[in-house]
């Protein structure tokens, strides 16, 4: 493993460990309302202070790594699933189904994501399944690309023949030869692409769109401290800073990994 990787993976695994274990880490419980202890600074109770409500922020934090990474991880997760299926079958069949499928794709990346997602959301209830499946369902067009390019030049070697003329269906073909052998790139697309939902769902749970109180998210506890900002520092800087360094290590993570392939 190279550096990258390494600071990258320590990252990642530090705020995974967090989420996992966040029902034993908390020091209290996220929801609790403390109305003597409104808008308190860093202590030796509050590691991290208070919000406007009183309730424990570092509390609130840990429990919105969970919310967050959840969210990162389902989101790519049905990206990854959608483009994997549609880049595999339009890079094997190729022909018109080709066609077909990466026009889709090509109307798909005219629309910003972001905006559409907002279009999507305006249309349904703000709650953590729905903000899940609509980053899902609208960033599996670069996963479909790169399997389709690799499926592309994969298809053409002697092993493909090889099972093609021992009778093997396509499905098998694809599931258990052509799939595998074109999952690196994807890998760190699949990497960069947890980075990428994890500032959506925190910017939907900024403009109060994403996930709703008393869940608490990093976005929806930064929109919080927005209104507090001058009295409460606290509020801005912690959430601010998790989402930044988290971002940070699925990137550094991501970047190392293109690395490795690139030097293997």
């Amino acid at each position: 493993m190279n550096k990258l990787m390494i600071f990258g993976f320590s990252i990642v695994l530090f705020f995974a460990i967090i989420a996992i274990f966040a029902p034993f880490i908390a020091t209290h419980d996220p929801g609790k309302i403390d109305i003597e202890n409104i808008l308190t600074g860093p202590s030796r109770e509050h590691l991290l202070g208070t919000d406007s409500l009183g309730r424990d922020l570092f509390s609130r934090m840990v429990f919105g790594a969970r919310i967050s990474l959840l969210v990162g991880f389902i989101a790519v997760g049905i990206a990854a699933l959608i483009g994997i299926t549609l880049g595999a079958i339009a890079g094997y069949y190729g022909k018109w189904v080709d066609i077909i499928i990466m026009r889709f794709v090509d109307i798909m990346l005219c629309f910003p994501t972001f905006f559409l997602i907002l279009a999507v959301i305006a249309l349904l209830e703000p709650s953590i399944i729905n903000i899940m499946i609509i980053i899902g369902v609208t960033s599996w067009m670069g996963v479909a690309r790169l399997i389709r390019a690799e499926i592309l030049s994969l298809k053409e070697r002697d092993f493909i023949y090889a099972e093609k003329a021992i009778g093997a269906s396509d499905f098998r073909i694809i599931s258990r030869h052509l799939i595998p052998n074109a999952m690196a790139p994807v890998l760190v697309s699949i990497t960069l692409g947890i980075a990428a939902a994890i500032l959506v769902e925190s910017s939907l749970s900024f403009l109060g769109i994403g996930v709703q109180p008393p869940t608490p998210s990093w976005g929806n506890i930064l929109s919080e401290g927005k209104s507090v900002m001058g009295a409460a520092w606290w509020m801005m800087l912690f959430p601010g800073l998790a989402i930044f360094i988290t971002v940070l290590g699925y990137n550094l993570l991501g970047e190392g990994i293109r690395e490795k392939l690139l030097r293997s």
